[in-house]
């Protein structure tokens, strides 16, 4: 009974986005290691960009960045 956990920032993934992610890890268990698609859980975790961290600061500050280097570029 696979259990996969997903972890995603919350920036906007549609509920299709979140269906292909559950689809596309439940085919992946079954074809590789055959486990049986209807025991395999797959959950979907959204954190808030303040929350989630890389290099020494979060999300929301690296991406209020990358807008700024847009609209100056």
């Amino acid at each position: 009974m696979p259990y996969v956990n997903i972890r995603v920032t919350r920036e906007g993934v549609t509920a299709e986005q979140k269906l292909a992610l559950i689809e596309g890890a439940t085919d992946l268990l079954s074809r590789v290691l055959n486990k049986n698609p209807a025991t395999t859980f797959v959950i979907i975790d959204e954190v808030d960009t303040d929350n989630w961290g890389v290099n020494r600061e979060n999300i929301t500050t690296v991406r209020k960045r990358e807008v700024h280097k847009k609209a100056a570029g």
